[in-house]
């Protein structure tokens, strides 16, 4: 047979062997067609899978009402978290307005650490998800104070408003900065159980500076026994209760020099409340410190640092916060 095929193929004229050729190949293409396996079509009636949404770099997402939550996060949470604060550093948290895409980001995080106490009032126009949010405060709202028929008044840059209700600078109490340091520990491990021993651990070592601030704000409580000391803000409360200092409030601005109404406002207060000493939340303006000075009222500063401040943490500032406090003479 081989010998027969042999001569017939010799037979055939070269310009029919090209033919011939092709036509074996697409036979062999449509034999080797008909082995492989159906493709099907995508079914257009399911739906599409996609990839579960996760947190940048596989850290928990947590979104804050300001800085010391901020910072409480970052020192606690350390790599395992991506802290997200994203009110303007000019203005004060409390009274600031996040956007539409702010607040669906807000929404949209692993967790959403909140400060209580009033703080953030624009949470009383939306709505976040309950099992994401942590009222930080909530293990002393009992001891929350509360002023009523508070000034109105406006900050640079802000709307109009008042400090009546709830009292909300509540972390410059370091009893209470504790607690709430606490709740952003426990909010993380109970987010990401496998690192419990590390927010421990980190969470143990924020304690101890915070156990040191309060030892020294005790001291310098101690110190003063009950001097009178006028403050720049109605937002000194709770850090007056707790390291027993004897304030009065004003409402000066520190980058406002005070006119002459605030300056007679202020006299009828020393006349029952013989205050040596001015505390500022901010560095105030030279020409106040000099209109101070006149009526023998010195200046120092304590900032609560609720938003980021400009260079150092907010252990930094509360450090420096105490050294000022160091200045004030009985």
């Amino acid at each position: 047979m081989r010998r027969v095929a042999r001569i017939f193929a010799a037979r055939i004229p070269d310009f029919l062997m090209k033919p011939l050729s092709l036509l074996s190949t697409v036979l062999v293409g449509a034999l080797l067609a008909s082995c492989a396996p159906e493709q099907k079509a995508p079914d257009s009636s399911q739906p599409a899978e996609t990839t579960p949404p996760t947190s940048s770099h596989g850290r928990l997402v947590v979104y804050v009402a300001n800085y010391p939550l901020a910072y409480f996060a970052e020192r606690i949470g350390g790599p395992e978290v991506e802290v997200k604060f994203p009110a303007p550093a000019d203005v004060d948290p409390a009274f600031w307005e996040p956007t539409e895409a702010e607040v669906e980001a807000y929404q949209s995080a692993d967790i959403i650490l909140l400060n209580g106490a009033s703080y953030s009032h624009w949470l009383d126009t939306v709505t976040l998800p309950d099992s994401k949010t942590v009222n930080t405060s909530a293990s002393f709202s009992d001891k929350f104070i509360v002023v009523k028929d508070a000034i109105t008044h406006s900050h640079s840059g802000e709307g109009e408003h008042s400090h009546s209700g709830t009292v909300f600078t509540t972390w410059i109490d370091f009893d209470q900065a504790i607690q709430q340091a606490d709740a952003v520990r426990e909010a993380l491990q109970a987010a990401r159980t496998s690192q419990v021993e590390l927010f421990a651990l980190n969470f143990d070592q924020l304690k101890t500076d915070l156990l040191a601030l309060d030892a020294d704000m005790k001291s310098e409580g101690t110190r003063l026994a009950k001097q009178p000391l006028v403050v720049s803000h109605p937002i000194y409360q709770y850090w007056a209760r707790r390291y027993g200092l004897n304030v009065q409030s004003v409402l000066w601005e520190p980058d406002t020099v005070p006119d002459e109404a605030q300056i007679e406002a202020l006299k009828k207060i020393l006349a029952t409340h013989p205050a040596k000493w001015m505390v500022w939340e901010g560095v105030p303006a030279p020409e106040s410190v000099e209109k101070l000075k006149a009526l023998g009222v010195n200046s120092v500063v304590f900032d609560p640092s609720a938003n980021v401040p400009e260079k150092g943490t907010w252990l930094d500032v509360m450090k420096s916060n105490i050294q000022e406090i160091k200045k004030i003479i009985p």
